[in-house]
């Protein structure tokens, strides 16, 4: 029997284009809310805020 998924994939969106750059996994236990970074977007050309999407 497989383990429960404890670091499944998500995806992170510009928040001023919306576009969807980057994906990442996280830890489910530990950061239970959606996540936040700023990461560089090659669309606005810039280091803007970037947020899980679902």
């Amino acid at each position: 029997m497989a383990k429960a998924d404890n670091r499944p994939k998500i995806t992170l969106a510009c928040e001023e284009c919306k576009r969807r750059n980057y994906i990442t996994t996280k830890n489910k236990v530990n950061d239970r809310d959606r996540i936040g970074m700023s990461k560089y977007c090659s669309w606005c050309r810039r280091h803007t805020p970037h947020k899980e999407t679902r």
